[in-house]
């Protein structure tokens, strides 16, 4: 499957904020938008172009498919599920994103950024309700409980996630057992729930709506 496999700090830059897409780095004063906060590039610094309208939009959803780690194709997709069922689209399409499994792992603090959840997700490491799940877009539901399998709990990358999640406020709508290395969805995930990085939904909407 295709990836970004360049230097992720580059797209925190490029949108001129924290995405955190590097775990514990981003808790730190090595992360890049701490000491280089200016767009990358040979002239980085000079680019000082005021962004408006269609520019906006499109920065927007560039911010929101590089923080969940999707490609055009796939967050297209999302959209449009979003735009069919009921209720706002905006507001549908982050819900729908917040209930990735691999954005779950990570919310829950068992893992320390979302590529590394969706690694243990994929080489089948995670549990949903005692059954291996190894699909990182699965939508969890109400009730599920999620956990990374006792085998892992050692694991230094898994035990280093448990650094950053104090670092990290607790989500509402997950009952949290980082002890256990489990956490259980007790509400489906609402817009004022997500906290970071924060994303103008409705100018996604009407980026796609031309």
């Amino acid at each position: 499957m295709a990836r970004h496999r360049d230097a992720v700090c580059r797209l925190c830059r490029r949108e001129g904020q924290k995405l955190f897409l590097k775990g514990l780095r981003c808790f730190t004063d090595k992360c890049a938008i701490e000491k280089r906060n200016f767009v990358p590039g040979q002239h980085g610094q000079s680019r000082r172009a005021k962004v408006a309208g269609y520019g906006l939009q499109l920065r927007e959803k560039q911010k929101a498919k590089r923080t969940y780690g999707l490609l055009e194709r796939q967050f297209r997709n999302y959209f449009h599920k979003a735009e069919r069922a009921k209720g706002p689209t905006g507001e549908n399409l982050i819900i729908m994103l917040e209930r990735r499994l691999d954005n779950v792992v990570w919310r829950s603090g068992l893992a320390s950024s979302r590529a590394q959840a969706r690694q243990l997700v994929l080489h089948g490491h995670v549990r949903i309700n005692g059954k291996k799940v190894n699909i990182p877009s699965y939508q969890v539901n109400v009730g599920e409980e999620v956990a990374i399998k006792d085998k892992m709990h050692q694991n230094a990358m898994v035990l280093e996630a448990r650094n950053v999640a104090q670092s990290q406020n607790s989500v509402p709508w997950l009952e949290q057992d980082r002890e256990q290395f489990k956490a259980r969805v007790v509400a489906l995930p609402k817009r004022e729930d997500m906290q970071t990085p924060p994303i103008n939904e409705q100018l996604i909407v009407e980026l796609y709506s031309k």
